[in-house]
Parts: structure tokens; C-alpha cells; sequence
């Protein structure tokens, strides 16, 4: 991209945050029906465009499932907005606070003031959920919004920008690629979200310290899955099996590896295969099995298998995939190493490396001398086993025999910890992300404070220390 462009492309993006950054001033404030009407046009909007997403994202991803899109994109955005109409009463009062007895009979309340524009950029895999579900959130907080949607997923885009046409005071779509996404961080926003990778997440933040605009960084990592002794090994192998195949495994909080009892594994990978094609193959889910997004990532999951394989991993599948379509099948891979590709990146597609163990302290010590993960899935019954792995792993989140449905829990905070991510933006925990704390401190004109302690200071501080330093 030449100099000149990237001048345009700045100027452009300017002018669409100028745009929102004058409604914002002109109501900076919005009462609570105002942000209620606005959601509720919101949500008739998406319901109104349901069918069209579905389509466009199966056309976008080459072929993606009707159920994947209405279980990960769709229903959980209207469930979302339900949920925010039913507490953004609660959310928006401003709490009381006590001043403490040096500032009595002061008043001090906390009010939750919008911040102004939020920037989003979201990613490919769940371009609905993941651009429109911020979205949300950031206008229940009374803020005005610009997003920068995937240039991967054209078709989605065109329905996404249609139903933000129905508020076009408070919401601005871009698209574009990576120079349009570097140019977008780079916008003085009053908050920005980016969904995406870790070293693309790097950028973002470098680019946002310039305007020291506050960020929340939604990552990734390598998502571990734990199947503990104890374990039911049919069900542990649904619940991984769910998570895995949902999107094809392109979901930043995906089991990405398993550990799996030494002398299991062979049990654990006929019955994820079976499962798989019970499922999958033999008509059980007539839905089928949604594709990789594009070549370029397809390429990518089979370099990872070809890398592994070299380096004598052995590789376990129920068919062939077709390369023209993009579909890749689920691969479970044992016999890995670390120098493996596949153990060193996260793997965001329906490939499960399985390491064996003999004893869960390796597990935990493994996890902890890697980097922090979005998600750690525990598949077991034993509450001493479970505790001992949350209160000495860290993650983003914990899922106990599930896999990513914690994502979905509408009143608990969604996040990563280290390069897993930064900040949160789910229920009550996002509208805090997208608000101002504001302090306000009120004091009764007839109070004489101010003057006394001007007035008479030594006295005052000395009456002050011999009360309060007892």
C-alpha cells in the first residue's frame, strides 16, 4: 500500500469517526429508553436478517452448517440482547459509596458514564457474534460504535452492514484488509475491542498506545482438555468431540490438545472416530460438516498434519477430505513431540493432538510452563481433581466436562489472562468495560470544612492525627 492511499484510507476512517464522535457529544448521555429502543430495533433487525446470514455464511466459509451458525452466531446474539434489556436497569444506577468518616457527612456515588466511541474489529470465524455482540454491549452502556469486519467474510459482511443501517447515528461499518485494520487501530476511539490473533493483537495495542486508548484484547492460545482416571470416557469424548467440530474447530476457545490417562488413549480415539462418524457420516446430523474459511488456512491444517507426520507422529481419521471443497474432516494425532508444529501454535481447526500422562501433576506442570490459555477443560467427577487443577493452572475460563459453552454464560465475564487476552466484555463485566467509573463526591453547603482546614491547619491535622492514628 502506497503513502497516498494510506492517507486516504486514514482521512476516510477520520471522517466516519468524526461523524460519531459529534452524535455522541450532541447526547452524551442517552436515558435508558432511548438505549432500550435501540437495542430492541437491533434485535428485530438480526431476527428479521436470520435466514440471509445463514446463507451468506455458508457462502462465505464454502459451506457452513445451518446449526452452526443459529447455535454460535445468531441465537446467542438475540439471547444476549434479552438479557441486557432485562438488567441494564440494575447496570446504569449509580452506586452508592461510603466516603469514610474523614469525609463525613460528604455523599459519594459512582456513576457509570458511557465512554464515547468504541472501535470493534472482529474476526472471520464468527463474524455475527463477534462483531454484533460487542455491539450490544457498547450501546447498552450509551456509546456510539465503529466496527471493522473481517475482509474474509464478504457476504456476511453486506447482511452485517444492513442491519447496522437501522441505527445510523450510532453505528459505522469499514471493511477492508490488513491496512485497513492497521489504520483502524490507530483512530483516538474512546475504547477498542479487538477479537483475533496474539501477535496480531500486539500490533493492535502498540497502535492503540499512540492515543493511550483504553483496549480489550480477545485472544487465543492452545486450549488444553484434561480426561482425568475418573473420567466417562463416552462422555468426555462428546463433549471434546463437540467443541472440535463445532465451526470445524475454528474457534479461538477450541479444545486445542487433549491429555488423555496413557493407558486410555487407544479407547479414547476409536470412540471420538466412531462418535465422529456415527454423527457426522451416517446421516445422525444432516446438517454436515462446515468447511475451512479459505485456501490459505486450509494449506495451513494440512502442513501442520504433513509436519507431524515427518516428524513420526501417527495420524488417525475417519475419511478423506476433499481439497476442492475445503472440508478436512477431524484428524487426532498421538505420538506427538514438541518440536512439532502442531504442539507449538494454536492449531484453530479440527486437528487434536493427544498427549498421554500418568500422573496430573505432569499435566499441571506442563500447562503452567506454557503460556496461559483462553480456555482449560477439566473432564471429570472427582471435585479434589477439579480443584486442584483451576487453583493451580491459570486460563481465561474453565469448562468442566463441556467444552466452550462457558462462553454462552450471559452473566459471567468472558476473557484471557497473559497472551490469552486482556479485559472482558460479557454481561454486567462488559458494560463496566464500555463505562466511565465516575466519582462524585457531594458535600453540603453548610459544612465549614474547606475553610477550617485552610484556616486552622495545624490544629485541624493534629485533631486529625490524634483520631484517626490510634
Amino acid at each position: 500500500m502506497n503513502a497516498i492511499v494510506d492517507v486516504e484510507v486514514g482521512q476516510l476512517l477520520q471522517q466516519k469517526l468524526d461523524k460519531l464522535k459529534a452524535a455522541y457529544n450532541a447526547e452524551p448521555y442517552p436515558i435508558l429508553e432511548v438505549r432500550k429502543q435501540k437495542l430492541n430495533l437491533l434485535k428485530q433487525t438480526i431476527l428479521n436478517n436470520q435466514q440471509a446470514l445463514v446463507e451468506a455464511l455458508s457462502a462465505d466459509f464454502g459451506y457452513r452448517s445451518e446449526f452452526d451458525t443459529a447455535m454460535t452466531d445468531v441465537l446467542p446474539t438475540v439471547a444476549q440482547i434479552n438479557y441486557t434489556l432485562k438488567r441494564l436497569n440494575k447496570w446504569c444506577k449509580p452506586s452508592r459509596r461510603h466516603a469514610g468518616l474523614l469525609l463525613a457527612p460528604s455523599k459519594v456515588t459512582v456513576e457509570y458514564q458511557p465512554v464515547g466511541v468504541v472501535g470493534i474489529i472482529s474476526p472471520w470465524n464468527f463474524p455475527v457474534i463477534l462483531s454484533l455482540s460487542p455491539l450490544v454491549t457498547a450501546l447498552a452502556a450509551g456509546n456510539r460504535v465503529m466496527m471493522k469486519l473481517s475482509e474474509f467474510t464478504p457476504m456476511t459482511n453486506n447482511v452485517i452492514s444492513e442491519i447496522c443501517r437501522a441505527l445510523p447515528e450510532d453505528v459505522e461499518v469499514v471493511e477492508g484488509e490488513a491496512e485497513v485494520a492497521q489504520a483502524f487501530s490507530k483512530l483516538p476511539f474512546d475504547h477498542l475491542l479487538f477479537t483475533g490473533s496474539t501477535n496480531v493483537g500486539r500490533a493492535v495495542a502498540r497502535a492503540a498506545a499512540e492515543n493511550l486508548t483504553p483496549i480489550t484484547l480477545e485472544l487465543g492460545g492452545k486450549s488444553p482438555v484434561i480426561v482425568a482416571d475418573d473420567a466417562n470416557l463416552s462422555k468426555a469424548v462428546d463433549a471434546v468431540l463437540f467443541g472440535k467440530c463445532i465451526n470445524a474447530g475454528q474457534i479461538c476457545v477450541a479444545p486445542d490438545y487433549a491429555f488423555v490417562p496413557e493407558g486410555r488413549i487407544n479407547e479414547f480415539v476409536a470412540l471420538f472416530l466412531q462418535r465422529f462418524e456415527a454423527l457426522y457420516l451416517k446421516g445422525q446430523n444432516d446438517q454436515g460438516f462446515t468447511h475451512i474459511i479459505n485456501q490459505r488456512q486450509y494449506d495451513r491444517l494440512k502442513a501442520v498434519l504433513e509436519d507431524a507426520k515427518v516428524k513420526g507422529a501417527e495420524i488417525h481419521t475417519v475419511s478423506e477430505t476433499s481439497a476442492e471443497g475445503r472440508l478436512l474432516y477431524p484428524h487426532l494425532v498421538t505420538n506427538v513431540s514438541e518440536e512439532m508444529t502442531i504442539m507449538q501454535e494454536e492449531i484453530f481447526g479440527p486437528l487434536m493432538p493427544i498427549k498421554p500422562y500418568r500422573d496430573i501433576q505432569e499435566v499441571i506442570t506442563y500447562i503452567n510452563q506454557n503460556q496461559r490459555p483462553l480456555a482449560l477443560y477439566i473432564m471429570s467427577e472427582d471435585k479434589s481433581v477439579i480443584e486442584r487443577i483451576t487453583r493451580n493452572t491459570h486460563s481465561g475460563g474453565v469448562g468442566v466436562n463441556d467444552t466452550i459453552l462457558h462462553v454462552g454464560a450471559e452473566d459471567a465475564p468472558f476473557g484471557g489472562i497473559g497472551e490469552s487476552g486482556i479485559g472482558h466484555y460479557h454481561g454486567e463485566e462488559g458494560f463496566r468495560t464500555f463505562s466511565h467509573a465516575k466519582t462524585i463526591l457531594s458535600t453540603p453547603t453548610w459544612l465549614p470544612r474547606v475553610g477550617m482546614l485552610m484556616e486552622r491547619r495545624g490544629m485541624a491535622i493534629k485533631a486529625l492525627q490524634k483520631f484517626f492514628m490510634r
